[in-house]
């Protein structure tokens, strides 16, 4: 047997990102894995850390047992700890180190992608001791390493693949969260609609359209007379959707047409991301 085609798509942009990332750091000189990144307390050896930290974890091996220091500033939820706690514990490897172990990982998951057979809805372990559905491991994991890549880039002045597999899982996952970011989050009035416009090396056009109930859905219809439209480029959603830069410090990069008041609101809860 072999990987189910639903997962495909996820192992395809898994593979497509993390071998991205491989090449990215594979010769970087030791002062280079320093650099400060957009992903808020973390350098690039941080985020390299993180990625091999949750592969290894999807390859069922145990947890690191390690304390975390009580001066870390951007450490303040559980999941938040969690995270760390793979970060942490290699935070004095060096160069060599960091790429032998990133290249093993890398060779240990794409075999066990090779040999996956089971099927989407089978049970796997989650971050905080949770399970979740081998589907939604595989997507979150894609979109998680497609994010983190997109980090390193940014640190390292290497733009790039903005448009690649990894991209497309990113923009599925991040329309998901729309509706409560419009609907719940930033209180839209009932009855309304809000259209995002976004254009780049991702385009769409999508509408979160809000019930009588308060409740939003996403829609690919454009909505006649929405009260707010945000128009931006797809680097720009990102970068907001998943808290790597504030509203006010890309306010040149967004349009927002209609009620300037929701159109506020909705990009001061537009970071998603725990």
């Amino acid at each position: 047997m072999s990987l189910h085609p639903t997962l495909q798509p996820y192992a395809d942009a898994w593979t497509d990102s993390i071998e991205a990332i491989s090449e990215l750091v594979q010769s970087l000189a030791e002062p280079d894995w320093n650099r400060r990144t957009p992903c808020p307390g973390w350098s690039v050896r941080d985020i390299v850390s993180h990625v091999i930290g949750l592969d290894c974890e999807l390859l069922g091996d145990p947890r690191p047992i390690h304390a975390l220091p009580r001066d870390l500033f951007h450490v303040t939820t559980d999941h938040q700890r969690y995270m760390e706690m793979q970060v942490d514990v290699r935070r004095h490897h060096t160069a060599p180190e960091m790429t032998a172990e990133l290249e093993y990982t890398v060779i240990r998951r794409n075999r066990q992608l090779r040999n996956e057979s089971r099927d989407p809805g089978t049970m796997v372990r989650g971050p905080l001791g949770s399970e979740v559905t081998l589907e939604q491991a595989m997507r979150t994991r894609a979109f998680d390493v497609w994010v983190h890549e997109q980090d390193l880039r940014t640190a390292l002045g290497r733009p790039g693949n903005l448009d690649s597999p990894g991209a497309y899982v990113a923009r599925d996952v991040l329309l998901g969260a729309l509706p409560k970011v419009v609907a719940k989050d930033s209180d839209a009035p009932r009855s309304s609609a809000v259209v995002f416009d976004v254009h780049g090396p991702v385009e769409f056009l999508r509408t979160i359209r809000v019930d009588m109930q308060g409740r939003g859905t996403l829609e690919t219809a454009p909505a006649l007379g929405p009260a707010a439209t945000l128009s931006l480029d797809w680097e720009t959603y990102v970068r907001l959707a998943c808290g790597r830069v504030a509203p006010e410090a890309v306010a040149d990069r967004v349009t927002a047409e209609g009620d300037q008041a929701l159109a506020t609101a909705i990009l001061k809860n537009f970071a998603v991301t725990p």
